[in-house]
């Protein structure tokens, strides 16, 4: 982590200093009333729930100053996704989505904007760089992708997709904009799930757009409160909470998971690892331009699906969950959602757990 993103963080923990007044509390408020004192219409900072409230700005100063760019927060990471393309696309529009991406996003695209005359092209994330752009009026990329942590040049793909006319969208969720900056590399939007590291304790779905551009950012705005897509304040207390330890948070992370990377890459009962910080990765010299970290999840393949199952079940220190960047370490058969990967592949998040324990837990269960 460079030294401009620390920077970023201490401002983050401290923003809202300098609005404190003397026996202010130094934790933001849950405040979540849907009716605001209206005597009149003018000049007024809330007047009704949908459109805005105090928590939810908390919430997204903090995320500002980690993008460097205004922030739009939702109820989910597929709010802010669904947000952000229905803001950038239209009847008759064409937009490059990642074949190998998330696949919510996919049977978005499929199930709802096509339906609404979206012409949707799918490109493998490894492919998008020299896709043809022709006419596309987004370029949405998704890197490292999920589940299959492929990696693409934001910065070459930025250059080319502006050239063709495009604005290119970046699902940042796996890095955070604290191990990548996909604005800083020339994307015009962010969207992230908020419910994976950055809330970081399982217990709460949230999102966020973030944009350099004013004009889509309320665009954005006009459709979190016309599609009435807006964030509880509970809720965003959360994040806000645990956002303020997602530095120290990741640093353990990742460096677990490049020690697990190394021995799983080692282990003969384990084939095709999948992660950015491996030398031997074909992401690897991106990752490395890109990124200040290689992130803390891992793909890698067992012989079968039954294998892979009995190692999920096995190892007590892996829970059996389909999300990730929480505190516990968390694995899945991704095949089971349709994902395009081997029956025998997993995604592994991990968490906080002690290295060792977790890799002595690992090394006992790929042994059964």
């Amino acid at each position: 982590m460079d030294d401009v993103t620390k920077a970023r963080v201490a401002s983050m923990l401290h923003h809202r200093s300098k609005t404190l007044q003397p026996g202010d509390p130094l934790v933001a408020g849950i405040i979540s009333s849907a009716t605001y004192h209206t005597p009149d219409v003018a000049n007024l900072s809330h007047v009704y729930g949908r459109s805005g409230m105090p928590t939810w700005e908390a919430l997204e100063a903090q995320l500002g100053i980690l993008e460097d760019a205004e922030c739009v927060t939702f109820p989910s990471g597929m709010g802010a996704i669904s947000a952000a393309l229905f803001a950038g696309l239209g009847a008759g529009k064409r937009v490059l989505i990642p074949s190998d991406g998330y696949y919510v996003t996919r049977l978005l695209s499929a199930q709802v904007l096509a339906t609404y005359g979206v012409e949707v092209v799918e490109v493998a994330t490894r492919d998008i760089a020299t896709a043809d752009m022709t006419g596309a009026a987004v370029v949405y990329i998704e890197t490292p992708s999920n589940p299959g942590l492929e990696v693409c040049d934001i910065a070459a793909v930025s250059s080319r997709a502006h050239a063709a006319g495009a604005i290119v969208m970046v699902d940042n969720t796996t890095m955070t904009p604290l191990l990548q900056r996909p604005l800083d590399l020339g994307a015009d939007v962010v969207v992230a799930a908020d419910t994976k590291a950055p809330a970081g304790h399982s217990d709460v779905l949230f999102g966020h757009v973030a944009s350099r551009d004013p004009a889509f950012i309320q665009r954005v705005c006009d459709w979190r409160r016309l599609s009435g897509g807006v964030p509880g304040a509970f809720e965003a207390w959360l994040v806000h909470r645990g956002i303020e330890t997602l530095e120290v948070r990741l640093e353990r992370m990742c460096a677990s998971a490049g020690m697990v990377a190394r021995r799983l890459a080692e282990h003969p009962a384990v084939t095709n690892v999948r992660y950015p910080g491996l030398s031997q990765d074909p992401s690897h010299a991106v990752a490395k331009r890109q990124m200040s970290g290689f992130g803390f999840l891992i793909g890698f393949e067992l012989a079968d699906a039954a294998r892979a199952e009995r190692f999920l079940t096995e190892c007590p220190l892996i829970a059996q969950a389909t999300s990730f960047g929480s505190t516990h370490s968390s694995g899945e058969r991704r095949v089971r959602w349709g994902d395009a990967v081997p029956q025998g592949f997993i995604r592994l998040s991990v968490g906080l757990e002690p290295v060792e324990a977790l890799w002595a837990a690992m090394a006992a269960a790929l042994e059964q």
